[in-house]
């Protein structure tokens, strides 16, 4: 039987010196590879527990065409982008409190959803949106 797992996930953001902050501190996502390449900028974040896997934050021309690059751009900009990006914590309260005290924009406070988890909600310094579900 063949293994399959994901190894990165992305996420475009229109500054990487401000997203950085936000998933390493606000998140307590761990840095684990920062690349400069041709005028672009891709910074890896790891998940304790969960090794092999990363995100990977970029801005939205990095290895893309400048016309894709400027398309992503302006659906970043306008906080319309991809996602959202749903995480999951086993304390959503205090995770929640501390993205708060750290300045997120809060969408939504926790709350019980009729569809499934305890979850709360956030835009992340570029506007993506950023899903937490309580497990």
């Amino acid at each position: 039987m063949t293994n399959i797992a994901l190894a990165y996930s992305p996420i475009t953001v229109d500054d990487v010196d401000a997203a950085i902050p936000f998933y390493r501190d606000g998140l307590g996502l761990e840095v684990v590879n920062d690349v400069a390449y041709d005028g672009h900028r891709w910074v890896s974040f790891g998940f304790p527990g969960q090794p092999g896997l990363s995100l990977v934050v970029s801005d939205p021309t990095a290895g893309r065409s400048p016309e894709d690059g400027e398309a992503l751009q302006r659906l970043v900009v306008k906080g319309s982008g991809p996602g959202p990006y749903v995480f999951t914590t086993t304390d959503l309260d205090a995770t929640f409190e501390k993205l708060r005290e750290f300045g997120a924009e809060v969408l939504q406070e926790p709350k019980e959803q009729g569809w499934g988890p305890r979850d709360a909600a956030f835009r992340d310094p570029s506007g993506n949106h950023i899903r937490l579900n309580q497990v």
